[in-house]
C-alpha cells in the first residue's frame, strides 16, 4: 500500500521495551529513490538526540495508533553510532551503522535492498572460517571506495523543490508516496497551483531526468501540457490501481508492477 511521507511524520517509533521517539523525516537515496532511514527524534530520552532507524528493523506497523514497531531494544538504539542528521550522511557513516546492526549493505547487490528485494531481513553472521574474508569485510572494502559518494537526501529538504518540465516550470514537490513494503518512493506529489489553482498530480521518480540540488529543481522528462492534463490526484481519496493504470496510460509509460 502507498503512504504519504507527510502522514508518517509524527508516528511513534516503539522498541521492544518502550518508545524510542517519533518519526520527523526520512532519508532516501537519489539513485533508487528508496527510503533508507527514518529519523527518530528521541526527545528527552536521549537528550534530544536524533537517531536513524532502517526499515529493515521495522516489525508490525499499527496504522490505527500511528505506531512503527521496531525489532530491537532501546539500549541497542542508544548505543548505535552517532550521526548528525542535520548534515549529509556519508557512506562511511552508513557502513559503521550497518556493521553495528549486522545488516547486509543495501548498496551491494542486485536488488533494491542489496541481496534482497524487501528490507525485512535477519542480521548476517559476523563469523567466517579462519583466513576467509567475511561478507562484512568484502562489502566494507567496497563501501570504502564509495564513502565519498553522497546519495542520501532528506524528504524535508526536497519538499518545495521546483518541478521543471521539458518546456518550463510546472509546480513544486509537495509530498512523496511510499510503498510500505519495499519503502520505495513510487510517486512525487506535485502541486501545480501556481499554474492551475488547486490541482495536484503524480510523477514517478522513473520520469526524473536529473535533480539540481544546488538550484532546488527536479527535471522531468514530461511536457507541461502532459502534466497539466494528467489525472488529478486527490490526497483525501484512496489511491487505487485503476487510477494508477490511467496515470501510466496517460503518460504512455510502462507500469512498475509489470516490470
Amino acid at each position: 500500500m502507498l503512504r504519504d511521507a507527510s502522514e508518517l511524520k509524527g508516528y511513534t517509533i516503539r522498541a521492544t521495551d518502550g518508545d524510542i521517539g517519533e518519526a520527523v523525516q526520512f532519508f532516501f537515496d537519489d539513485e533508487k529513490w528508496t527510503i533508507r532511514y527514518l529519523v527518530a527524534d528521541t526527545g528527552g530520552w536521549l537528550t534530544g538526540r536524533r537517531v536513524l532507524i532502517s526499515p529493515a528493523a521495522l516489525g508490525r506497523v499499527d496504522w490505527n495508533s500511528r505506531t512503527l514497531n521496531v525489532n530491537m531494544t532501546r539500549e541497542r538504539v542508544e548505543k548505535s553510532p552517532g550521526i548528525d542528521t542535520d548534515r549529509p550522511v556519508s557512506r562511511q557513516h552508513e557502513t559503521e551503522y550497518y556493521n553495528y546492526y549486522g545488516y547486509p549493505y543495501y548498496w551491494s547487490g542486485p536488488y533494491v535492498w542489496g541481496p534482497v528485494a524487501y528490507p525485512a531481513y535477519p542480521p548476517i553472521s559476523p563469523v567466517a572460517p579462519a583466513g576467509t574474508p567475511s561478507a562484512v569485510d568484502r562489502e566494507a572494502a567496497e563501501a570504502k571506495r564509495q564513502q565519498d559518494d553522497i546519495h542520501l537526501r532528506s524528504t524535508h529538504e526536497v519538499t518545495n523543490y521546483y518541478i521543471e518540465a521539458t518546456d518550463g516550470d510546472i509546480g513544486h514537490v509537495e509530498d512523496f508516496l511510499i510503498d510500505d513494503e519495499s519503502w520505495t518512493i513510487r510517486y512525487i506529489v506535485v502541486d501545480t497551483r501556481n499554474w492551475w489553482p488547486g490541482k495536484k498530480v503524480l510523477i514517478s521518480p522513473e520520469w526524473v531526468r536529473s535533480v539540481s540540488w544546488n538550484d532546488s529543481r527536479v527535471y522531468v522528462d514530461l511536457s507541461r501540457d502532459k502534466i497539466k492534463n494528467a489525472p488529478e490526484y486527490d490526497p483525501s481519496l484512496p489511491l487505487t490501481r485503476d487510477y494508477e493504470r490511467r496515470l501510466y496510460s496517460h503518460y504512455g509509460r510502462s507500469a512498475y508492477w509489470d516490470a
